[in-house]
């Protein structure tokens, strides 16, 4: 598979994530087919999708034209066989690896000879899902970050069984939706982003378990000291706390090393429902 092949794209998972991937690539010009089990999602995420086209045509950053032009190309649907002829499919499910294993080796199944099968997990190393499939060669991670429609960057990442062509190809695509591709020539768990991150808060967290600071204060300091645009519980709160806790538990679960082991912190606001903006209240209240 080249890059000059791809002309259909299919993203399963109408998510935040799968969504927004989805609208990426047909506002690039592919034709893209956006897949989930249950239709009550591809109805949310279409919806969303829906007002944030508004939004950007009222700032000016895209035309009406771009917008019907994007949704004219993007189909929903509910029925897997619709991913059939994809020459890509980026996987943007749950973080659960025995589902992505199934799904994996459905697509291929599905999917014609050659087709580049990516998952968008930044925890999953594709090899430990390539393995599910007869052709591992064709399977590696694109890991966008969220949201995809704004971040400009994309890990790709490349496990021992993927081949030249496959990491070329997908390497090569993410320049097609205008975004920056950094390639990993061997995986390692979290990537390159992710694995920095990740140090960031675990400090955090242990400054707040500690009481040595308030979540907004140690918020404070690393905006206006160390001048990223979110504090790290402002982050939490943003991407989920939920999928902080799954990362951290799949981390210590990998490692059995106690230092890996999530915070009490952590472990309550999700046993509390309180798992960001999406509940309307994490370590901050949104509602």
């Amino acid at each position: 598979m080249k890059v000059s092949d791809i002309e259909t794209v299919g993203v399963i998972g109408s998510g935040t994530m799968g969504a927004q991937i989805a609208m990426l690539c047909a506002l690039s010009g592919y034709q893209v087919v956006l897949n989930d089990i249950e239709e009550v999602n591809l109805l949310k995420a279409k919806e969303s999708l829906q007002g944030h086209m508004k939004r950007r045509i009222q700032k000016g950053k895209l035309t009406e034209e771009d917008v019907n032009f994007a949704f004219s190309r993007l189909s929903f649907s509910s029925n897997i066989q619709d991913v059939k002829d994809a020459d890509i499919v980026i996987e943007a499910v749950v973080e659960k690896l025995e589902i992505k294993r199934e799904l994996f080796a459905r697509l291929e199944d599905i999917t014609k000879e050659g087709t580049i099968l990516a998952t968008n997990s930044s925890t999953i190393v594709s090899s430990k899902i390539a393995s599910a499939t007869k052709n591992p060669e064709n399977v590696c991670n694109l890991h966008f970050f969220n949201p995809p429609l704004v971040m400009e960057l994309v890990e790709v990442v490349r496990g021992p069984h993927t081949s030249d062509d496959t990491a070329e190809a997908a390497y090569e695509f993410i320049k097609t939706l205008n975004k920056v591709p950094v390639l990993l020539k061997k995986e390692i768990s979290g990537f390159i982003a992710n694995r920095i991150l990740g140090k960031l808060l675990d400090e955090a967290v242990f400054l707040l378990e500690n009481d040595y600071a308030t979540h907004d204060e140690i918020d404070l300091v690393v905006k206006k000291a160390l001048r990223h645009p979110l504090g790290p519980f402002e982050l939490m709160d943003l991407t989920g706390i939920d999928v902080t806790y799954f990362v951290r538990s799949q981390r210590y679960q990998e490692s059995n090393n106690e230092e890996d082991k999530p915070s009490d912190i952590l472990k309550e606001k999700v046993e509390k429902g309180e798992l960001g903006r999406k509940t309307g209240k994490g370590f901050y209240q949104y509602s």
